[in-house]
């Protein structure tokens, strides 16, 4: 726990028991075909790890030290609470700060961590059933929950959300769980064949937690319209308008040129799996075509106003688009310098493109590779 002036900040115990409380039941399957589904995700994430190095021309089969596990919905909760925990003890020690004494700080001390923790776990409850895998990057080993020895980082295939999408889109189950692999496999072979790729993303998370300028009830009121939006308890209204984003805390200069610098190398790493993915598809997952159109319109079409206030709130909005535009970066890239010329953005950080350079790739290409336009 995080202990604030004796008040915890976060229960972070009682934020992993309430998400896995609410969480929505996984599909209804029997015991054999569960097993089978996760020994057939073990068997396409190794199969992956060739298919991606193949496509990408990166790593090799030495590269890989972080683990693929294949989770429930609350093995998820459990994994990305331990990775909030991480990366937020900076901010919490800068909170910690800024509660002495202060008004604000008084009255979070009374409504303690208790009530912060079983908020946000009803925010994870909501984001474990719709996340189908992630490469955590900055996971600390646990018991439960290992990690790669060098600096952590763990493959997560959520199998229950695999099953369910599958399910919904009506496609061939082997295709789609292939075709996903493929896409969390590229994540990982980013990380584990770019050495100071991990250090870089840290340093410039920390770098804008460090900047970070709030009084701890504003963030506790950002979690609280979140938990409310998911409770249905907050008007028509303001449904209408999504709430504001987590990003709104942004302030600083400083923070706003860290934030567009975060937001270049997400749009990369997302729109490269992306853009991996569906390269290596047609060879390999024969429905690829009709999994590639039906997911599309899943994006697209969302789901009910109560889910579109909360991807606003949350900032998935913006993941969406970071897919779209870093895939129309790297496929532009590749169509004009080749899979090897692409592959020049991973020599420093500063070979990584800016924010404007997603959206004008003739520009990246031009200061990367000495060009003229």
């Amino acid at each position: 726990m995080t202990s604030l002036g004796g008040a915890e900040m976060v229960d972070w115990n009682l934020a992993v028991a309430t998400a896995t409380r609410l969480v929505r039941p996984g599909p209804e399957v029997s015991r054999d075909e569960a097993r089978a589904v996760v020994a057939e995700l073990r068997r396409h994430a190794k199969s992956s790890e060739e298919h991606v190095r193949s496509f990408t021309g990166m790593g090799t089969e030495e590269t890989h030290d972080t683990p693929v596990l294949v989770v429930d919905r609350a093995g998820w909760i459990r994994a990305n609470v331990a990775g909030f925990r991480e990366v937020l003890k900076p901010l919490l020690e800068k909170m910690k700060d800024r509660r002495a004494g202060g008004p604000g700080g008084a009255v979070l001390g009374a409504v303690g961590g208790k009530v912060t923790g079983v908020e946000l776990g009803m925010l994870l409850s909501f984001l474990a059933s719709r996340v189908l895998g992630q490469y955590e990057t900055f996971a600390p080993a646990t018991r439960d929950l290992p990690a790669g020895e060098n600096g952590g980082g763990r493959l997560l295939l959520v199998a229950p959300n695999i099953v369910h999408v599958e399910r919904e889109l009506d496609v061939d189950p082997h295709d789609f769980r292939l075709w996903v692999c493929l896409h969390e496999e590229t994540h990982r072979t980013q990380f584990s064949s770019v050495p100071w790729l991990r250090d870089h993303l840290e340093s410039e998370i920390q770098g804008f937690l460090g900047e970070t300028d709030v009084d701890p009830m504003t963030v506790l009121e950002r979690i609280r319209e979140a938990a409310q939006s998911l409770a249905g308890g907050r008007p028509d209204a303001e449904e209408d308008d999504g709430g504001r984003s987590f990003v709104d805390l942004v302030q600083t200069p400083a923070q706003r040129e860290i934030l567009a610098r975060l937001t270049a190398v997400m749009s990369l790493l997302e729109g490269h799996a992306d853009y991996v993915m569906d390269g290596v598809g047609p060879g390999v997952v024969p429905s690829v075509g009709e999994i590639r159109e039906k997911f599309k319109e899943r994006r697209q079409r969302g789901a009910s106003r109560l889910d579109q206030a909360l991807r606003k709130l949350l900032g998935l909005d913006a993941k969406l688009r970071q897919y779209r535009d870093g895939e129309r970066f790297v496929r532009a890239v590749v169509d004009e310098v080749g899979m090897d010329g692409f592959n020049r953005v991973w020599t420093s950080p500063n070979t990584l493109p800016t924010k404007a350079e997603i959206a004008k790739p003739a520009d990246w290409v031009a200061r990367v590779h000495r060009r003229a336009e």
